[in-house]
């Protein structure tokens, strides 16, 4: 890594150590961020050139990848622009099949020489590997598209908006935190636009365009006397929207139980640092929850991370097949299991879709990245496991005629394979609403926001935490609990769900940080729920003294 780089990214402070840049992202002018990209019949050419070159070389099958990656961070604390950072990472991705076997290259060269020397070099590490290979790759069909293209439903461009405009909603946001309380305060904007175009050897020249938005800070207040301290996040969601999520719509705000303000399509996040700041102040004198089975209550904004790390990881194919034995671990949802079908993953009222189409969730795109169109699929249906999330590859082993469409790379000098969908738990078909859901609990705990998490390496046993919780006493709301997290295995925990809130209250949440593969890859997902009632769950103190 340059000193340059090093320097560049260390100034992103400890709140965005996380986020993801790549090593071939070089810094730029804010102004190159609106460059309009190579035109269509550019890449259209320059994809030809690594068909070509790849199948003279011997490749069955090949995929090229175009991709200008452009992402911006503003990031602040309190009354200070801490750092300003525009990168650009441009290049060419190219897989291919060769003597049965997978081979890969990548280039930033991107010139007709430069990516004919990626395609055969692909194809040369296709042929070595060969050597090694038991069975030959076997891909489902996909369609081939010809020309077709895919963007983002975006209303304003975030690289559009001034950086004095974005640096101005931050601080503003910073100042009320103060004003009302709040000791410190970390405040980032992260903006991504990624370009990409894929060409295969199947027929498919597919240009789409994504963009995705994620405003988010901590707030921490001190009690000086004590010593003690607390954080409460923001109630943003990473959202594949464009710079209208942060107009703050008036329609777009929830008043939750507990007169918690929460948020659907758009974002205020003045509002919302203000109501941080007085929260956080509250949650220092809280009573300390006492150790206990409770009814659980989980909001959309805290339910997303168990979803994704209890059901979003397991069902995924290479997983179960035990492919991230070695790093990441394997799934408890193993095939056998699946066979039956029968096997029981949670309660009736547990339905679990997978879906890279849904409007405003960071998963939505049109084309995968072995151009396959994206769909919608059943993951969990009335509480029985019926399917997993697999790719080209994987699909026939699960006895499926086409792949899922949930392949992707997090840059075109990255290899693509299977990444998790949008996993998400559909709402309840009868009219519920929160409050009526927790005027059924006579004793529980009603938790926003997702915190602190741990599950094991077959995707069982776990502990979550959160960031507000409420005490329930016979079917109203009691007062701020703190020092609340709770534990099950997964199997046990679905199945203790008794009441799913209707449509009205669904909404998405989710992260850009999921990690997987070796090397790592980040990937953005998202994943939806109304709130939750989960009965009879263990819930711990995580202050006590051992």
């Amino acid at each position: 890594m340059r000193r340059r780089d090093f320097v560049q990214l260390a100034g992103l402070g400890a709140g965005a150590m996380m986020l993801p840049v790549s090593a071939f992202a070089k810094s730029v002018d804010p102004s190159r961020l609106l460059e309009p990209a190579l035109d269509v019949i550019q890449k259209k050419r320059l994809a030809d050139v690594a068909l070509n070159a790849s199948r003279s070389a011997g490749a069955s099958y090949t995929d090229v990848r175009i991709g200008r990656y452009l992402n911006q961070f503003v990031i602040t604390r309190e009354d200070k622009v801490q750092n300003m950072v525009n990168t650009e990472s441009f290049g060419t991705g190219i897989r291919v099949i060769a003597n049965g076997t997978w081979g890969f290259a990548s280039t930033n060269d991107v010139t007709e020489e430069g990516i004919a020397k990626a395609a055969r070099q692909a194809v040369a590490i296709a042929k070595a590997n060969s050597k090694f290979q038991t069975s030959p790759v076997e891909l489902v069909p996909v369609k081939g598209y010809g020309e077709v293209s895919y963007k983002t439903p975006i209303k304003k461009n975030g690289f559009e908006v001034t950086i004095k405009d974005k640096a101005d909603l931050l601080l503003n946001a910073n100042a009320r935190a103060i004003e009302n309380g709040a000791s410190y305060i970390n405040n980032i904007l992260f903006l991504v636009n990624e370009q990409k175009y894929f060409a295969s050897s199947e027929g498919s020249y597919i240009d789409q365009d994504v963009h995705r938005t994620w405003p988010f800070f901590t707030v921490t207040a001190i009690d000086k006397d004590s010593g003690q301290f607390k954080q409460r996040g923001s109630f943003s969601a990473p959202v594949g929207m464009g710079y209208e999520y942060l107009d703050g719509r008036a329609e777009d705000k929830i008043i939750g139980p507990a007169g918690v303000t929460l948020y659907n399509k758009s974002y205020d996040m003045v509002e919302d640092a203000t109501m941080a700041a007085q929260q956080v102040k509250e949650i220092l004198s809280a009573k300390s929850v006492e150790p206990g089975k409770y009814d659980l209550a989980l909001e959309p904004s805290h339910l997303w991370l168990t979803i994704h790390e209890s059901v979003g990881h397991p069902l995924e194919l290479d997983r179960v097949l035990g492919y991230e034995a070695n790093y990441a671990g394997t799934s408890f949802a193993t095939l056998d299991k699946w066979e039956t079908k029968k096997f029981n993953y949670g309660s009736k009222q547990v339905n679990f879709v997978a879906d890279k189409t849904q409007v405003g969730s960071l998963g939505a795109v049109g084309w995968d990245d072995e151009g396959v169109k994206t769909k919608e699929w059943d993951l969990v249906k009335d509480g029985t496991l019926v399917n997993y999330q697999a790719i080209r590859d994987q699909a026939k082993i699960i006895g499926e005629t086409e792949s899922h469409g949930c392949c992707y790379a997090d840059s075109w000098s990255s290899v693509q394979f299977q990444r998790m969908a949008n996993v998400s738990l559909k709402a309840g078909k009868e009219q519920l609403t929160p409050e009526q859901l927790i005027g059924g609990i006579d004793k529980g705990v009603y938790i926003v926001k997702d915190g602190s998490f741990s599950i094991d390496q077959q995707r069982y046993n776990f502990q979550f935490g959160g960031q507000l919780f409420f005490e329930i006493k016979n079917g109203k709301i009691a007062g701020m609990l703190k020092d609340v997290a709770y534990q099950s295995n997964t199997q046990e925990f679905w199945n203790s769900c008794v009441q799913v809130c209707d449509s009205r209250d669904y909404r998405l949440n989710g992260s850009f940080f999921d990690g997987k593969g070796q090397p790592g890859q980040s990937s953005a997902v998202s994943h939806g729920s109304a709130t939750t009632r989960f009965n009879g769950i263990n819930v711990i103190n995580t202050a006590r003294s051992i």
